[in-house]
C-alpha cells in the first residue's frame, strides 16, 4: 500500500545548523519501524527526500548530526502518507514507542533510571521527571525547553523545536512530542495516564510550541 509513494518526493530539506545527536535520530526511526513496519519507514524516508537514510539510519553515538529538518520532513511525510487523523496516530504512537527506547539509553546517565520506583509523592515525581526531561533535551541536542505551570497544568514549552521546523500547517503538528511527554508521565507515574495536548504550535504562527500536561491523573 505505502509503496505508491516510493518514487515521489517532498521538496528538498531546507539545511540548518540546529541538529539532534544521531543515537535520538536512531531512536525514532527505530520506533518508527516498531509501528510502521521496514517498508513504511523506507516509504516515508524516500518521500521525504531522505534516501540515505534508508537502511543506513544514523549511528549509535551522541554526535550532533542529525538535522532538525530531517526530523521536520519525516513527521510531514507520514501525514502525506496516513493523511492528517491517520499521520497524528502514528506520531503519538511513535513518540510513546521513542520513550521507551530513550529510557534505556539516556536515563541512567542522568541518574534517575528508577525514579518510577521512588517513594514521592507523585505531583514532585512528575516535577522532577518533566525538569529531568527538558535537561536531557538541552543538555544533549539544539532542541530548546523551558518549563512553566499555572494551577492545573505543567507546561513545556519548546522555543527551538525539532519536530515542525520549517513546517507551515493550520494545526498543532508536535504529535511524536506529545506522544513522548504521555509515556514519560505514564513511567513516571507508574502506569497512570495524564491529558497532554498541544495548545500553540510555531507551524501554525505562534511564537514557541507549548503543550499542556495535566497535573492530575486521569485515571
Amino acid at each position: 500500500m505505502l509503496s505508491r509513494f516510493d518514487s515521489k518526493t517532498l521538496a528538498t530539506p531546507e539545511k540548518n545548523s540546529f541538529f539532534y545527536p544521531n543515537r535520538m535520530g536512531r531512536i525514532v526511526l527505530t520506533a518508527m519501524e516498531d509501528i510502521m513496519g521496514y517498508h513504511g519507514v523506507n516509504a516515508t524516508l524516500n518521500l521525504a527526500g531522505l534516501t540515505h537514510l534508508v537502511n543506513h539510519y544514523p549511528p549509535n553515538n551522541l554526535d550532533r548530526a542529525f538535522e532538525f529538518s530531517e526530523l521536520s520532513r519525516i513527521q510531514e511525510s507520514v501525514d502525506v502518507i496516513f493523511g492528517s487523523n491517520g499521520g497524528r496516530a502514528v506520531a503519538l504512537r511513535t513518540g510513546r514507542e521513542t520513550f521507551k527506547y530513550a529510557l534505556q539509553d539516556f536515563m541512567p546517565v542522568l541518574g534517575i533510571s528508577d525514579l518510577a520506583f521512588r517513594p514521592l509523592h507523585l505531583g514532585l515525581k512528575l516535577k522532577i521527571g518533566l525538569e529531568v526531561f527538558a535537561q536531557t533535551f538541552n543538555k544533549f541536542t539544539d532542541q530548546v525547553v523551558r518549563l512553566s505551570e499555572d494551577s492545573n497544568n505543567h507546561l513545556w514549552i519548546i522555543e527551538r523545536c525539532p519536530v515542525c521546523w520549517t513546517r507551515v500547517t493550520n494545526n498543532p503538528c508536535c504529535h511524536l512530542a506529545v506522544g513522548l511527554l504521555q509515556q514519560s508521565l505514564n513511567w513516571v507515574s507508574n502506569g497512570r495516564e495524564f491529558e497532554v495536548r498541544e495548545l500553540e504550535c510555531m507551524a501554525s504562527g505562534n511564537s514557541s510550541c507549548i503543550i499542556t500536561i495535566a497535573k492530575r491523573p486521569i485515571n
